[in-house]
């Protein structure tokens, strides 16, 4: 074989051009007699290597030593993956830069075995997206896998590899595509697939097997008052919060604490079914948006005439599914949503703004009368690692009541502040009370603080 194919292989493949497997194969069908330009041309065109001032750059260096020695080490062999450093993931045999040259089979069974050590590894989302470095999430910090950047093919195909042939078809029409994968019954994953300007990408939300109580969540300090919003029978409660600070986690609890103190019919609208809540004390009907129902309005609607006690909404998103919420919440329903809003404040002028001019009174009206609580919470990262739960706690009373009905949102802090008798707090006092308790660092105080007076304290 011709020293200089050695080297453009291994150059390549330390580049991240292509696998050893793809460098294998485009020998194969050249045949051991051809030279270097030959085989660099074969790659060119069988686009194995797209790159061409990249690849010439590298035949150049390639017949410039074919002269001497070989490479360090045969480029044809499948490299072994890297060892990991501290932080990292540990290592499942899945070698991304070999993908092209995987069975769909093999590729299907590493994508697996990676979701699940995702899981071991305590990491909350995996993210496999062309143009980048495959990484998973861990305490909000980014861990790379390995330095191989994902190709277009690549990316697809690991991105498909579970899918079944329909869900395959609804992906590349629609481009969007939200679903929960289930391996076993206790390895769930939400999933959402999606193409951008380079290709396509898929985000893994990692479900926890098991439902954890509140108490463990971190709403120990405020369990009775939570427990109490969920003694009404009828009402609205809000779980609100950023992308990622662990709503659904929080709403899952909150079902499984009715599901077990109560003998009532809960029908929840997701998108998708997350955590699987099985009957205890309640039956538990759980609805998925696409498969089951059209969207989170319609299936409240039906839910009306389903006979619930307790209607949980995945999210309230528009004019149609707040209005039909607040309804229910007034016919004698227990109703119980998320939104994705920073505190009290904001939540309640989110509501009330969607509706339009000529039906705000009535709205405050209804809201006044019908809201139980909003609990507002954040993940911050913790001083030993990990990360900690602030929140929020908003319980209706008649001062409360007085400023919805006025418009008078503006005065909700005061009330707030003065409200710790019934259970209310606010983000501010419970930051600063997780930084005098050392739970979570000066700067991380600073961030989330927004009352200048207590931010001064910080410094003090």
């Amino acid at each position: 074989m011709n020293n200089g194919i050695r080297w453009l292989a291994w150059l390549c493949v330390e580049k991240g051009l292509c696998s050893p497997a793809q460098c294998r194969r485009a020998l194969e069908q050249v045949g051991p007699q051809a030279d270097l330009l030959g085989y660099a041309q074969h790659l060119l065109n069988t686009g194995v290597v797209a790159d061409l001032p990249v690849l010439e750059e590298l035949a150049n260096i390639a017949h410039a030593r074919t002269g001497g020695e070989g490479p360090p080490q045969d480029p044809f062999a499948s490299r072994p993956a890297r060892a990991a450093t501290p932080g990292t993931m540990p290592s499942v045999g899945l070698v991304f830069a070999e993908l092209g040259a995987m069975p769909d089979e093999e590729v299907a069974s590493g994508l697996r075995e990676l979701l699940r050590a995702t899981a071991r590894f305590g990491a909350s989302d995996l993210h496999l997206t062309t143009g980048a470095r495959p990484f998973v999430r861990k305490h909000r910090e980014i861990v790379y896998l390995t330095d191989y950047t994902l190709t277009p093919d690549d990316a697809l195909r690991l991105n498909v590899a579970l899918l079944s042939s329909g869900q395959k078809r609804t992906y590349l029409l629609r481009k969007d595509y939200d679903f929960a994968l289930a391996l076993s019954d206790s390895e769930r994953y939400r999933v959402n697939l999606m193409f951008h300007k380079n290709g396509a990408a898929g985000a893994y939300r990692i479900v926890a097997p098991e439902t954890k109580s509140l108490a463990d969540l971190g709403f120990a300090a405020h369990l009775p008052t939570i427990e109490k919003l969920l003694s009404y029978h009828n009402g609205l409660i809000l779980v609100t919060g950023p992308v990622g600070s662990g709503k659904t986690t929080t709403l899952a609890s909150m079902v499984d604490t009715l599901n077990t103190t109560r003998t009532d019919h809960i029908i929840t609208v997701e998108d998708p079914i997350e955590v699987v809540q099985p009957p205890k004390g309640c039956n538990v009907t759980q609805r998925e948006v696409g498969p089951h129902t059209k969207s989170f309005f319609t299936a409240l609607k039906g839910a009306l005439r389903e006979d619930p006690d307790v209607i949980v909404i995945g999210e309230l998103r528009d004019l149609e599914t707040i209005e039909m919420a607040i309804t229910a919440s007034e016919t004698g329903h227990l109703v119980i949503g998320t939104m994705h809003t920073s505190d009290a404040a904001t939540t309640l002028n989110r509501i009330l703004d969607v509706f339009p001019p000529a039906q705000q009174t009535q709205i405050r009206a209804s809201v006044a009368e019908s809201l139980r609580g909003i609990v507002c919470q954040r993940l911050l990262p913790g001083t030993s690692g990990g990360l900690v739960l602030a929140c929020e706690i908003l319980v209706s009373n008649i001062a409360i009541q007085n400023l919805i009905r006025d418009g008078k949102t503006q005065g909700l802090r005061n009330t707030m502040e003065t409200g710790a008798r019934d259970g209310m707090c606010l983000m501010d006092t419970v930051v600063f009370n997780l930084w005098q308790e050392r739970k979570v660092s000066t700067e991380t105080a600073h961030a989330n603080i927004a009352n200048r007076v207590i931010r001064a304290k910080l410094s003090a």
